[in-house]
C-alpha cells in the first residue's frame, strides 16, 4: 500500500481487469488505510461566467460552437458570489469552487476572480477554480490571492483526446498542471467516462496520472452527461459497473487522493453512489447544478448520508482561525436536525 508514482501500463491494466468483487474489495482495503472511513469531502461548483467559450470540447454545453440553449452570461460580481459560497458554507459544503468558461483567463477578469477568492477565504472555505490554461504568472497571482485548488482535467487518454478536443492540445493541458504545480497550488485533476473511449483509453488516463510527479490532491470521476446539441449527445449510456471500476482503481492507484463523484452523479441511483463510496469515493460536487448541468439536490444528499451513516469531512487548507467554524467537523451532519433521523428496519 505505498505510495507510488512509477505505475506501469501493464500493473494498471492487470487491476482494471481484476474481477469486480475482487477490485472493489482491494480498493475499500486502500480507502481505509489511508482515509478515515465514512467520511466523504464536500465541494460546491458555481458558473461565474457561463457559456460563449471558444474551444470545442465535445461534451461541453458552454462551446459557442454548439447550440444546445445555453444563455451566456458575463462574470458575476464580487459579491454575489461571496452570497452563493455562505450559502454553500451553511448547506455544508467546505470547499467553494469557481468555474469559468475561458480558454484562458484576460488579465482583468482574473483580477475580478482574485478578489471572490479571497471572500470566499475569508469565510474560512477552501478555494478552488477552473479557468482553463494558466501561465506560471497567472498561477502564482492565484497563488497568492490565496487559492488552494486548480482544477484542469485531461478528460481522457492522449490517444483519444482528439476525438474528442482539436481546439487544445493534450500537451497544453500538462503544461497547465505543471505550472499549477510548481505555483504551489494543490491539483484537482481527472477525467471523463462514457465517451465513446475503450477501456485501454481508461487505463492510459489513469496511468497518467498515477504517474504524475505528485499525485493530484482531487482526482473527479466524471461521468458523460449527454447533453442534446453536443456532438456526444447520442453516446451510449455508460454501464455503472464501469464507472465503479474506475473509481476502484483511481482510489488504488492513488492512495492519498481524494477520489471525486463529479458530473453524472444526478444520473445514478443511491445504491450506486454507496458502491462507489464502497470502491474508495470521498468526495463529491453538492449542490443543485454543475455549472450548467444538474446536480442531486442538497436534500436528497443530505438524507443519503444519513442513511449511510456518513460525515462530512472538516477542510484541510482553511484559515486557522476557522478552522473550528466548520458545522460538520466530527459529525454527521449534526446540522440537519429538520431532517427525521433513519431508522432501522425490524429485524425479520
Amino acid at each position: 500500500m505505498d505510495v507510488r508514482n512509477d505505475w506501469t501500463r501493464a500493473e494498471v491494466s492487470e487491476i482494471f481487469d481484476l474481477p469486480f468483487m475482487d477490485l472493489v474489495f482491494k480498493a475499500h482495503q486502500v480507502h481505509r488505510a489511508f482515509h478515515t472511513p465514512n467520511t466523504v469531502q464536500i465541494s460546491t461548483l458555481l458558473s461565474i461566467k457561463t457559456g460563449a467559450c471558444p474551444e470545442d470540447c465535445a461534451y461541453c454545453p458552454q462551446s459557442v460552437r454548439f447550440d444546445t440553449g445555453l444563455e451566456a452570461s458575463e462574470m458575476m460580481e464580487v459579491d454575489a458570489v461571496a452570497a452563493r459560497a455562505r450559502a454553500a458554507k451553511a448547506s455544508g459544503a467546505t470547499r467553494f469552487c469557481m468555474g469559468a468558461a475561458y480558454r484562458s483567463p484576460r488579465p482583468k477578469d482574473l483580477r475580478k476572480v482574485i478578489a471572490m477568492i479571497r471572500e470566499v477565504k475569508s469565510l474560512g472555505m477552501e478555494t478552488c477554480a477552473t479557468l482553463g490554461m494558466l501561465t506560471e504568472d497567472q498561477a502564482r497571482e492565484l497563488k497568492d490571492a490565496g487559492l488552494d485548488f486548480y482544477n484542469h482535467n485531461l478528460d481522457t487518454s492522449s490517444q483519444y483526446y482528439e476525438k474528442i478536443i482539436t481546439t487544445r492540445t493534450y500537451q497544453e493541458r500538462l503544461d497547465t498542471l505543471v505550472a499549477v504545480r510548481d505555483a504551489g497550488l494543490n491539483v484537482c485533476c481527472g477525467g471523463i467516462v462514457g465517451m465513446g473511449e475503450g477501456a485501454q483509453d481508461r487505463v492510459e488516463l489513469l496511468h497518467t496520472l498515477a504517474t504524475l510527479p505528485q499525485h493530484p490532491e482531487s482526482v473527479p470521476i466524471n461521468q458523460l452527461v449527454r447533453v442534446a446539441g453536443t456532438p456526444l449527445a447520442d453516446s451510449a449510456a455508460l454501464d455503472p459497473f464501469d464507472f465503479v471500476r474506475m473509481i476502484a482503481v483511481a482510489r488504488i492507484l492513488m492512495p492519498e487522493s481524494h477520489v471525486r463523484l463529479s458530473a453524472g452523479r444526478a444520473e445514478m441511483s443511491d445504491e450506486l453512489q454507496a458502491l462507489c463510496f464502497m470502491a474508495g469515493a470521498n468526495s463529491i460536487f453538492y449542490g443543485e447544478k454543475l455549472l450548467t448541468t444538474g446536480n442531486p439536490d442538497t436534500e436528497h444528499d443530505q438524507r443519503l448520508f444519513r442513511r449511510l451513516q456518513i460525515a462530512a469531512e472538516a477542510p484541510a487548507h482553511a484559515p486557522a482561525s476557522h478552522s473550528e467554524a466548520s458545522p460538520i467537523q466530527n459529525a454527521p451532519f449534526p446540522y440537519l436536525s429538520k431532517f427525521p433521523e433513519t431508522k432501522p428496519g425490524p429485524t425479520p
